[in-house]
């Protein structure tokens, strides 16, 4: 009898997340009900707010010990006893981390038509249009701008700085080490990056930024929101996307000074997001724009796959770290023929 692989969250972290956290288990190949779809795993996407997910519920259900761990999927469906997807297709789907899974069939999407499958969870999947609905809809930027971008060398960040410099921004970013910060200036096109790390973010931000910042794309939280805010322009604008220093901690998330009273002296605008707020209209938008601008080298699109998923666990423990260019995703099966 086929079985399944999975993995499991063995028990949630206190502080810091390691492969130790997580086991290994063989589970029975599921049956579809009807109305469900039988699901094989190609590409599983790897995301800080995994680690967000072990805490409890945030914007979506909290994993549990004894959960499968949550994940986003591109899978193809084996077996279907819905009319309204045929075997073979190819779709989005809340798989988790095994190799088969199954799913109402309401519950998955069919992928557009893109090659490689790996693009549809990087530059035309949810880093590439969190970064486009993040900058475009939510802070906005006009030519001659100045854009600060924490983890530059992230999944999104690095979209980020790309397309502020596609719009005429000046960009500035952070990574965490000075490889890291070299490949974001000459790879990237950024005109500098800072090493949070090892140097002052607020005094190489004022150095690097004299006259200000006009947007701020915080994918952190923490110190660089702190000295972020304080580099703030006159009615500059910040969009938060994510707060991965405070993640794999265990610890509740670290406060900034300044909030409200910088936002009212300066006349802040500061605004959360998430990309399932983008509406039908801008997610196709996002697709056509952020595909073109590939196709035309415009963006580098920037990929981290590592194979297997008995893997899974190491990277998400490395991603947290900072050890990945791009987006990080673990290929699970092979691509439909």
């Amino acid at each position: 009898m086929a079985t399944n692989l999975q993995i499991v969250l063995k028990q949630k972290p206190e502080g810091k997340l390691s492969e130790r956290h997580f086991e290994q288990r063989d589970g029975a190949l599921p049956v579809p009900k009807d109305g469900e779809v039988l699901l094989r795993t190609l590409l599983l996407s790897l995301d800080a707010a995994n680690r967000a997910w072990m805490e409890g519920a945030t914007y979506r259900q909290g994993v549990a010990p004894g959960d499968v761990m949550h994940g986003y999927a591109i899978c193809e469906v084996l077996e279907s006893k819905a009319d309204t997807i045929r075997p073979g297709t190819v779709v989005f789907a809340e798989a988790g981390w095994q190799q088969f899974a199954t799913a109402a069939a309401t519950d998955v999407s069919p992928c557009p038509d893109v090659k490689p499958l790996s693009h549809l969870h990087s530059i035309v999947g949810i880093a590439g249009k969190t970064a486009y609905h993040g900058l475009i809809y939510v802070a906005g930027i006009e030519p001659g701008e100045t854009l600060f971008v924490s983890a530059a060398a992230g999944s999104v960040g690095s979209v980020v700085g790309q397309i502020g410099k596609l719009k005429g921004a000046r960009v500035v970013g952070t990574a965490g080490s000075t490889d890291k910060c070299q490949w974001v200036v000459d790879e990237l096109g950024f005109d500098g990056c800072i090493n949070y790390k090892e140097e002052n973010v607020g005094e190489k931000l004022a150095e690097l930024c004299p006259d200000g910042v006009d947007v701020y794309f915080d994918n952190t939280g923490g110190p660089i929101l702190q000295a972020a805010l304080l580099a703030m322009k006159q009615r500059g604008r910040i969009a938060c996307c994510g707060a991965v220093s405070d993640y794999d901690t265990g610890q509740p998330m670290r406060g900034v000074v300044g909030i409200p009273g910088l936002l009212v002296v300066r006349r802040l605008r500061m605004e959360d997001f998430i990309v399932l707020d983008l509406d039908a209209e801008r997610q196709a938008q996002a697709e056509r724009d952020l595909s073109n601008w590939a196709k035309e080298g415009k963006i580098k699109v920037i990929e981290d796959v590592i194979d297997g998923l008995e893997n899974a666990p190491r990277g998400l423990v490395g991603l947290l770290a900072g050890e990945n260019r791009g987006k990080r995703m673990i290929r699970v099966g092979p691509d439909p023929e």
